[in-house]
C-alpha cells in the first residue's frame, strides 16, 4: 500500500451500529468497520473490513456499473463466482448492494455491487518478491493451483487472467486460492467461442502464444500456459517473459524466442536431480502449440506432484454453466442498450431504483 493509502486507513473512523459507512467510495452498512485498501482488481477497488456479525476480516471488492459494458461485467463476475465453490477457490460470502442491501432481483439499474469474500493473508506476487520458492513449497502450492484449476474449467470457467497476483495464499497453512475472476467468462465445449470472446485482455507475460497471434482464440489451454509460467517462476524467482516485446512478432520469431527464453529457463534446473521431474512436467505445459499442453486434470497425474496428488480428491464442477448462461449475457446487453437508447432520447432523465431519486445521466 501506498504510504497515503496506509495513513487513510489508519484514520478511518470505526462506525457502529447500523450508520452506513462510506469510505473510499464504498457505501456499505455499520455491519463493516475498519475498513483498509488492499489493492486493485481488474474491475475495481478492493477493501479489507471487519465484519461485526462474525467478528471475522473480510475482502470486499466494489463493482462500479457505470454503462451497459461494467454492468454486463459485473453480473457475469457476480454469476461466476458465486456457483465456483471449492476450497482452492476464494469463497464469495455474500453480494450487496448500496447502502449494504442485499441484491436485488434486477440489479442491472444499481451504481454498484459488492463482492463479500475471504480474505487471504497475502498474494504469490508478494511472495515471489523475496525470490524462488522452495520446492517443496512450489510443489504444493502448485498442486493446490492446479486443483482449483481442475474445477474451475470443469465449470466452463477461463479465468484468463491467471498471474501471481491473483492467486492468494496463507502461509502458515500453505494454502492457495484463486480469486479474481474479473475477466473470466463462460464457454460451453459444445459449442465455438472463436471471434466472441473479447481480446487484448490477458497480462501480457502470462499470455499464451496462441492468443498473441490470434487474440479471441481462447482455450482452457491458456489458463495452463499462464500456470506454467507461474511455476516457472516459483522454482527460479524469476518472470518468464519479463520486458519481452512479444505483441509484432510473427508465429516463427514467436516459437523461436518463447522456445530460447525456456530453454534458457530449463538449463539450470537440469542440473538439479530434485528438478529433472520438474523440468519435464514444464516441457508439457509450456508447449507452443495450445494441442499439445496438459489439462488440468492430465497435469496432476504427473510424477512431479505425485507427492500430493488424490484424485479422488480432486472434485469438478456438479453444475457447470452452459451456453445458455452466455445467451444471458447477450440478451442483457441488448435490454441495457435499448434502455440507454431510450435515456439519450429523453435526454438523460431517469430514475435509480437503489435510492427511489430521480437523477441525471
Amino acid at each position: 500500500l501506498s504510504a497515503a493509502a496506509a495513513a487513510a486507513a489508519a484514520g478511518a473512523d470505526v462506525l457502529s451500529g447500523d450508520t452506513p459507512l462510506f469510505l473510499h467510495g464504498f457505501d456499505l452498512s455499520g455491519d463493516f468497520t475498519d475498513l483498509r485498501p488492499l489493492g486493485t482488481g481488474v474491475t475495481g477497488l478492493v477493501l479489507s473490513a471487519c465484519d461485526r456479525r462474525t467478528g471475522q476480516r473480510m475482502a470486499i471488492k466494489k463493482l462500479v456499473m457505470r454503462d451497459t459494458v461494467s454492468v454486463k461485467h459485473a453480473l457475469r463476475e457476480v454469476k461466476i463466482t458465486r456457483r465456483l465453490q471449492h476450497e482452492n477457490v476464494v469463497r464469495v460470502h455474500e453480494v450487496l448492494a448500496p447502502h449494504g442491501c442485499p441484491m436485488p432481483k434486477d440489479p442491472t439499474q444499481l451504481s454498484a455491487l459488492y463482492i463479500v469474500q475471504e480474505c487471504m493473508e497475502t498474494d504469490l506476487a508478494r511472495l515471489l518478491e523475496q525470490g524462488p520458492l522452495p520446492t517443496g513449497h512450489a510443489t504444493l502450492l502448485f498442486y493446490q493451483l492446479l486443483r482449483g484449476l481442475k474445477f474451475i474449467h470443469s465449470a466452463n470457467v477461463l479465468h484468463r487472467d491467471l498471474k501471481p497476483a491473483n492467486i492468494f495464499v496463507n502461509t502458515d497453512q500453505l494454502l492457495l486460492k484463486v480469486g479474481d475472476f474479473g475477466l473470466a467468462r463462460i464457454v460451453d465445449p459444445h459449442y465455438s467461442h472463436k471471434g466472441y470472446l473479447s481480446e487484448g485482455l490477458v497480462t501480457k507475460w502470462y499470455c499464451s502464444p496462441h492468443l498473441l497471434l490470434s487474440p479471441n482464440n481462447y482455450t482452457k489451454a491458456i489458463d495452463m500456459w499462464a500456470a506454467g509460467c507461474i511455476l516457472a517462476e516459483m522454482l527460479t524467482g524469476n518472470m518468464l517473459f519479463a520486458g519481452s516485446n512479444l505483441m509484432d512478432l510473427g508465429k516463427a520469431e514467436l516459437e523461436r524466442l518463447m522456445c530460447a527464453v525456456i530453454k534458457n529457463l530449463i538449463k539450470p534446473l537440469s542440473l538439479s536431480l530434485s528438478l529433472s521431474l520438474a523440468v519435464d512436467f514444464l516441457g508439457r505445459i509450456l508447449t507452443f502449440n495450445p494441442m499439445d499442453r496438459l489439462t488440468a486434470e492430465a497435469a496432476l497425474s504427473h510424477p512431479f506432484l505425485s507427492p500430493y496428488a488424490c484424485p479422488e480428491d480432486e472434485p469438478v464442477s456438479s453444475h457447470p454453466f452452459r451456453i445458455e448462461d452466455e445467451l444471458e449475457d447477450s440478451l442483457l446487453s441488448e435490454h441495457l442498450l435499448i434502455f440507454e437508447r431510450n435515456i439519450s432520447i429523453l435526454g438523460g432523465y431517469f430514475p435509480y431504483p437503489e435510492d427511489k431519486t430521480l437523477r441525471f445521466s
